[in-house]
């Protein structure tokens, strides 16, 4: 069993920040381009200020743009026979042209189950694990699908790298186990005097969701093969007490590897319950969703939704109108223009908008 440590984070942060630098270098010597013909103004609308926990919409290059969404009725059913013509999207209040319009039923899938194993999972997880071996045997499919499981406390450990053998992911999720701090009793409760390397101990009796999250994204999704539908199902009560990392940090992780989060917020009231709004946020801000079981077959009707959507979204492809590598911020607005469905408050989960690169087409 592979852990992801501490050590290993650290040195992917150092990594990380040693490109940024390189491209903001990069970035301040670059040539000067010849500016184009004079256009009308038109409103650019203000990014929106970037709290710390932020949607951490990310750069990406501005001459296609790719769009995922879902369409849901308000009984959260799932849509799947939407036509070009239903819809319309907009960049900064723009009509732009849509160049491919596809439901997406059979790419193959490249997964990370994350199953939080602190205290406050310690009632809730032999049901989590049952439900999960449940979602992989009826998900994976031999020699197209690869799942990785993951399991996080204060840091994240590998249970099984990316994988189609449902045999394994099944002993891997086996493996998953509470591990309680020195002098646990149970309830929350530690008794007795610490050891004096104290760390291991800190870590273990706490929770790092965004830093399990972020690393997920930048260790196990980020080098996924191309063309997979990249996702992490996150079982979590979605309360972060320890970590380096911060919420928009885990999800700029997850918008780079391109993977859509789904949340099942999950915990023991004994320990406050769940924090919904946490588990939205990343959720939403990635294009996925949140689910909130209370009992173990709505948890099971969660993993077969995640699993339904998965394979019931639909791609946009288009290019801007605005071809300008300015850095500038894009808002993406996907509208319903059939009115039927605006009757049948037909709801659509996408991305919010983006960065465009800045510097010369390459």
């Amino acid at each position: 069993m592979k852990s992801i440590t501490r050590k290993s984070l650290t040195a992917a942060i150092a990594i990380g920040l040693l490109f940024g630098a390189a491209v903001i270098f990069t970035l301040g010597t670059s040539a000067q381009q010849v500016p184009a013909p004079p256009k009308p103004p038109v409103a650019v609308p203000t990014p929106p200020p970037l709290p710390e926990d932020d949607e951490g919409i990310i750069e990406i290059d501005t001459e296609v743009v790719n769009v995922l969404f879902t369409a849901q009725d308000r009984q959260r059913r799932l849509l799947t026979d939407l036509r070009d013509t239903d819809i319309r999207l907009l960049e900064n209040g723009e009509p732009q042209e849509i160049v491919e319009f596809v439901r997406k039923i059979d790419l193959p899938l490249s997964l990370t189950i994350l199953i939080d194993t602190s205290a406050s999972q310690e009632r809730t997880l032999p049901e989590e694990k049952d439900a999960a071996k449940s979602f992989l045997e009826a998900v994976v499919r031999p020699a197209k699908d690869e799942v990785a499981i993951v399991s996080f406390t204060g840091e994240a450990t590998l249970e099984q790298g990316m994988t189609s053998n449902v045999t394994r992911l099944r002993r891997a999720v086996d493996n998953v186990r509470f591990v309680p701090p020195s002098g646990y009793v149970g309830g929350g409760v530690v008794v007795g005097t610490p050891p004096i390397s104290g760390r291991n101990q800190t870590t273990v009796g706490s929770t790092a969701i965004w830093d399990a999250v972020w690393v997920t994204a930048e260790e196990v999704l980020g080098p996924a093969p191309e063309g997979t539908r990249r996702a992490i199902i996150l079982l979590t009560d979605g309360v972060n007490t320890y970590g380096l990392k911060k919420m928009r940090d885990a999800i700029e992780a997850s918008l780079k590897a391109e993977a859509v989060i789904y949340s099942i917020g999950i915990g023991d009231n004994y320990y406050g319950g769940v924090d919904k709004g946490a588990l939205k946020k990343i959720s939403e801000s990635t294009g996925g969703n949140a689910f909130f079981p209370r009992d173990e077959r709505e948890l099971r009707d969660a993993f077969r939704q995640i699993q339904e959507e998965m394979r019931s979204q639909y791609l946009i492809a288009y290019e801007p109108t605005n071809q300008a590598r300015d850095g500038s911020y894009r808002k993406i607005e996907v509208q319903l223009v059939n009115s039927e469905l605006q009757k049948e408050k037909v709801k659509l989960t996408h991305r919010e908008g983006y960065y465009a690169k800045t510097g010369n087409k390459k």
